[in-house]
């Protein structure tokens, strides 16, 4: 079992940050339909973390019970997700996207395969549109002139 590493995370707009002792080998990608609609995507990447080890440095997260037994809390602010938690678990499962290094975590198997999509494996072979954010350069300096996305770093205050 690979050792827990501290990481922190949060919402797109900055209302609500958070750091837990993050457990790699716990990482994975849910298809079920469930997490399908709570992330609004084709799955949902996930990576837990001991409940004794989450402390919300900034805010608090908003929740929605979607049965009863599971709560999945996001930012009431922006809408980002942030995690999924069983009523009594152990365990936060974090969205990956939501940490600030993502990259970090690289999901380890697969849940819910029931209801993948039918063309998953296929991804890879999507073709690059080919366009970069330097033949785009007008749009990125307008988006990056009036950004309210919150950093990927912890911050005294935001905004």
């Amino acid at each position: 079992m690979a050792d827990p590493v501290e990481m922190t995370g949060g919402c797109q707009c900055g209302a609500v940050r958070y750091k837990a002792m993050i457990l790699p080998e716990t990482s994975h990608i849910c298809h079920c339909r469930m997490c399908q609609k709570a992330v609004g995507n084709y799955f949902a990447a996930l990576v837990s973390a001991r409940n004794d080890t989450v402390v919300w440095t900034r805010g608090a997260p908003a929740v929605f019970m979607s049965s009863d037994p599971v709560r999945r809390g996001f930012c009431s602010t922006c809408g980002t997700p942030l995690f999924y938690k069983t009523v009594k678990g152990k365990h936060t499962a974090f969205t990956i996207g939501s940490l600030d290094q993502p990259e970090r975590v690289k999901p380890r198997t697969q849940e819910g395969v029931e209801a993948r999509m039918t063309w998953f494996h296929d991804i890879v072979d999507v073709p690059d549109s080919g366009t970069t954010e330097v033949e785009m350069a007008d749009r990125v300096a307008e988006i990056a002139a009036s950004n309210h996305q919150h950093p990927d770093h912890d911050t005294d205050h935001w905004p």
